[in-house]
C-alpha cells in the first residue's frame, strides 16, 4: 500500500493487531514509504520556526522513529544529537540513516535523562499516548531539559465539526476503541485525544511556559487561522 515499496494490506493488518512496540518493529523497514512518516513540509516549517531561537547545544528527538527529526536538530544544534524510541526496529533504521547520532531505546514515559539537552522535538507521536499518560511524558521531557531548554513540536488545529475530515478522524478513533475493547494487546493511536488546548494545559502543569508560533507555510483554514502551529514549551 501507499507506494510500491510500502507495506501490503496484510502487513498493515498484522501490525494493527500487534502492540504499539511490536507493530512498529514490523513496520520499520518500510516506514519511510508510508504516510505515517512526518512529511518534509512539516519538518522544514518546524526547522524554519526554530532557527531564529537558536543556536542550541545538545538536541533530543523524542519518539524518534526512523530519525526524521534528527534532520531538524542537526543544523540547529552545535552539540551532539540523540534520538529515543522504544521500538528496536525503528531505531535500527535510524542508526542506518544517521550513524553519527546517538540512539537510545527507552520508554519515553520514563525518560532516562536529567538536565542533558537544550532543545527537544517530537513529531507525530502524541496520538500514541492516552491523555492520562501525557503528564508522565511531559514531566520526563521537562526533566531531560536544562533550565531554559525548549521542547517544540507541531500540532494541528482541530478540524471543524462540519468537515468530512473531522468525522473521518472520529470514525478512526471509534474503530480503534472497538479494536482495543475486543483485542489484546492494545494498539494506542488516536487522533482526537491531543487537541492543542488540552496539550497546552498538560505542558503548563508539567512546569513549562508555553507559547505557539503559526506555521503559515502549511496553509490556513477557511477562517484564516493556521492549519498548524508549533508549540514552544520552555523549561523556566
Amino acid at each position: 500500500m501507499f507506494s510500491p515499496h510500502g507495506p501490503s494490506l496484510r502487513e498493515l493488518a498484522i501490525q494493527a493487531l500487534s502492540s504499539v512496540e511490536r507493530g512498529y518493529d514490523l513496520l520499520a523497514p518500510k516506514f519511510e514509504h508510508t504516510p505515517f512518516r512526518t512529511p518534509d513540509a512539516i519538518l522544514d516549517a518546524t526547522a524554519g520556526a526554530l532557527r531564529p531561537l537558536g543556536p542550541f547545544e545538545r538536541g533530543l528527538d523524542v519518539c524518534c522513529g526512523t530519525g526524521a527529526g534528527v534532520g531538524v536538530l542537526r543544523p540547529l544544534c552545535r552539540g551532539p544529537v540523540t534520538g529515543v524510541d522504544f521500538s528496536s526496529g525503528m531505531l535500527a533504521q535510524a542508526r542506518r540513516a544517521h550513524p553519527d547520532a546517538t540512539w537510545v531505546r527507552a520508554d519515553v514515559r520514563a525518560l532516562p535523562f536529567d538536565a542533558a539537552f537544550d532543545l527537544a522535538v517530537s513529531f507525530g507521536a502524541l496520538g500514541h499516548f492516552l491523555p492520562a499518560e501525557r503528564p508522565a511524558l511531559f514531566a520526563g521531557v521537562h526533566r531531560a531539559l536544562r533550565p531554559g531548554g525548549l521542547f517544540a513540536f507541531p500540532i494541528g488545529a482541530p478540524p471543524p465539526v462540519s468537515t468530512a475530515r473531522y468525522w473521518a478522524l472520529q470514525g478512526f478513533d471509534l474503530a480503534m476503541r472497538v479494536r482495543n475493547a475486543v483485542w489484546r494487546p492494545p494498539f494506542v493511536m488516536y487522533y482526537g485525544t491531543s487537541w492543542p488546548r488540552a496539550v497546552r494545559d498538560d505542558l503548563v502543569a508539567a512546569g513549562f511556559s508555553v507559547t505557539a508560533v503559526p506555521l503559515t507555510a502549511l496553509g490556513r483554514r477557511e477562517d484564516g487561522s493556521p492549519r498548524c502551529r508549533l508549540l514552544l514549551a520552555r523549561r523556566t
